[in-house]
């Protein structure tokens, strides 16, 4: 690890085989953070890499969901609730 003063540069590499392309690449954090993360990734045992991998996910899929929801907004353009309604008639009972 090395890098400037409070941060911290690290080459995150793995050791595990995969089936698909993994690449290598490099970041640089603060290293109180960088200290912290390991932690707590140690505690749920598992890596800082492991960790890095499902955020990169999520935050993909993240993307993915709003453009699909905006899709289906797009395609439900035409559908109208009628009108506006008023807070006491969408709690109103029946």
């Amino acid at each position: 690890m090395h890098g400037t003063k409070g941060c911290a540069t690290v080459d995150v590499y793995t050791d595990y085989v995969y089936t698909d392309r993994m690449k290598n690449i490099t970041l640089s954090a603060d290293e109180g953070l960088l200290q912290q993360a390991r932690r707590r990734a140690g505690s749920e045992h598992r890596t800082l890499n492991d960790m890095f991998r499902q955020w990169l996910d999520q935050y993909v899929s993240q993307s993915t969901a709003s453009n699909m929801y905006d899709a289906m907004m797009t395609r439900l353009d035409h559908v109208s609730a009628g009108g506006k309604f008023s807070r006491e008639h969408m709690h109103e009972r029946h």
